[in-house]
This record gives structure tokens, C-alpha cells and sequence, in this order.
């Protein structure tokens, strides 16, 4: 066989492998879209597969038409910003001054980041702690004790090493310090690591619920994920919503479940297309630059 097409069937074979990794991939999530949109008459008798039966809308009726769910959606939102924009400054000024070779006991620090990376107190010492500082039932509780990922953190202290320091010398030649050289210098060069790191922390809050599993038990601070996993957990979806005050449903609990999951999943889907030019570039330049 040539070497054009031994090359011929390599492509042919990735693109086959690839586009069989797709279907598998999102399969699942066109079968909760069809299961959201069917009837009940269409669930109940097992048709429904990659396409909705008997399309209806009534699932995300009650879905909607639930005032904490779209309270919950709300305060998601917010809490997803808070952590971000608080991770995204804590991970940068903990990675600028460990960046530098000149930085005292440099060894020691990045020591005890990797040690977190393996070992944790465990989860009745993290409860205790978040009870004993008073954080229970706060929105302070889902943010501070995930504040900064030491992974993430690695990813960008290896991005700033790969700036070349001609650049911060010339800031101060010029009498920049070290926060204005951070500010005017450093970030505008990492535009593509930052997204991409935020993004990441973005997602880590917007899908996590064992946190607010622990920490929190008021109504109005439960977060979507945490109202989805109550939701999904229930085998009779209707008990859930009747102690909401919203009555009986019209569908059956599978159908309020895909709903609820959609509702759920589309938002943080929507932050993709605009944050997809920065995500391979970032990644890849923070792991391999240093």
C-alpha cells in the first residue's frame, strides 16, 4: 500500500472514530430533549428515543411556571459570577508572585499547593469548620472553601513564566510596579488562559450541588443544580412540586425531570461559542510554556 493511501485510511479512520465518539457524546442529551417534549402517553410506552412522540410543551410549562425554579436559576447565576470573578483575582495574585524565580521560598510554597492537590482534611472536618466560622447557610459557603483550584493555579503560575521578563524590566525602567506591570503588562498577554480558566471555574460552580448538599438548607439559597438533583432524586416529582404550591402536574415525573435538566444545562452551554477561541489556545499554552 502507498504511502498516500495508507495516509488516505488513517484520515477516513479517525474521521469515522470521531464522528462515532460524537453520536455517543450527545445521544443521551437529544434523548432527555425528546423525553422533555413527548407526551406521557409517548413515555409510558417506551417509544420515545432520539426524537420526541406527540410533541408537547407541558413539561416546561410546569417547569416554568415554578417561581423557585426560576429563583433558583437566578441566585445560580449570581453565585457563578461571585466565584468566578473572586477565583479568577485570588488565582492571579497567588500565581504572579510565585512566577517569579526571585521569590523566597518559592520551593516551599508550590510544595504545600501540590500537597492540597492529594490530600484534604476530609468532609466532616470542612462541615465543622464552615459550622465553627459561621458560614452555614451563607453564599459565602459555596465560594470560600473553593476559592482557588491549585490545578488551575499551576496552569497559569507556567503561563506567566513563559512571558518573557524583557517586557516587565522595561515597565519598570519606565517606573511601573509590580501591580500596574500585573495590570497593563501580564493580563492583556494572558487574555487567552484567563477565559480559559474562567470558564473552568464558571462550569465547577454552575454543575456543583454536594457543597450546597452540605451547607445549605434554606429554600431560597438552594442553587439550580441542587433543585435539579431534589428533582431528579424524587421518584414522585409531583409530592416535590404540590409542597411548592404549585399543584398537580399534567405529565409524568420523567417529563418534569428532562425538563428540569434542560433548563438546567442550557445556560452554562451558551457560554461556550463565546469563550471557544481562547479554550484549546489557553490550555495548551499554559501547560506547555516554562
Amino acid at each position: 500500500m502507498s504511502e498516500k493511501h495508507a495516509n488516505r485510511l488513517f484520515d477516513i479512520s479517525n474521521i469515522v472514530l470521531i464522528t462515532l465518539a460524537v453520536v455517543i457524546c450527545i445521544a443521551p442529551f437529544f434523548h432527555i430533549i425528546a423525553i422533555s417534549l413527548s407526551s406521557s402517553r409517548s413515555i409510558m410506552s417506551g417509544k420515545v428515543t432520539l426524537f420526541p412522540m406527540e410533541i408537547t410543551f407541558e413539561a416546561y410549562k410546569q417547569v416554568f411556571g415554578d417561581s423557585s425554579m426560576l429563583r433558583s436559576l437566578a441566585y445560580t447565576i449570581f453565585l457563578t459570577l461571585v466565584t468566578t470573578v473572586s477565583s479568577m483575582l485570588m488565582t492571579i495574585l497567588a500565581a504572579y508572585p510565585l512566577a517569579k524565580s526571585s521569590l523566597r521560598w518559592k520551593s516551599l510554597f508550590m510544595l504545600i499547593i501540590v500537597i492540597t492537590m492529594f490530600f484534604s482534611g476530609g468532609m466532616i472536618p470542612e462541615y465543622l469548620l464552615i459550622r465553627d466560622l459561621g458560614l452555614v447557610n451563607t453564599t459565602w459557603s459555596l465560594v470560600l472553601p473553593n476559592l482557588i483550584s491549585p490545578f488551575y493555579l499551576i496552569i497559569l503560575i507556567t503561563f506567566f513564566k513563559g512571558i518573557p521578563e524583557s517586557l516587565e524590566e522595561a515597565a519598570e525602567i519606565d517606573g511601573s510596579n509590580h501591580f500596574r506591570t500585573l495590570w497593563n503588562v501580564i493580563l492583556p498577554l494572558s487574555a487567552p488562559v484567563l477565559a480559559t480558566l474562567s470558564l473552568f471555574y464558571a462550569v465547577n460552580r454552575w454543575n456543583g450541588f454536594q457543597d450546597t448538599l452540605m451547607y445549605i438548607t434554606k429554600p431560597e439559597l438552594y442553587p439550580l443544580q441542587l433543585k435539579l438533583y431534589q428533582i431528579v432524586s424524587n421518584a414522585q416529582a409531583s409530592d416535590l412540586m404540590r409542597s411548592e404550591g404549585v399543584g398537580m402536574f399534567k405529565v409524568l415525573p420523567e417529563g418534569i425531570k428532562a425538563a428540569s435538566v434542560i433548563f438546567a444545562t442550557i445556560p452554562i452551554l451558551l457560554v461556550y461559542p463565546w469563550l471557544q477561541r481562547y479554550f484549546v489556545n489557553g490550555t495548551m499554552v499554559g501547560a506547555v510554556k516554562g
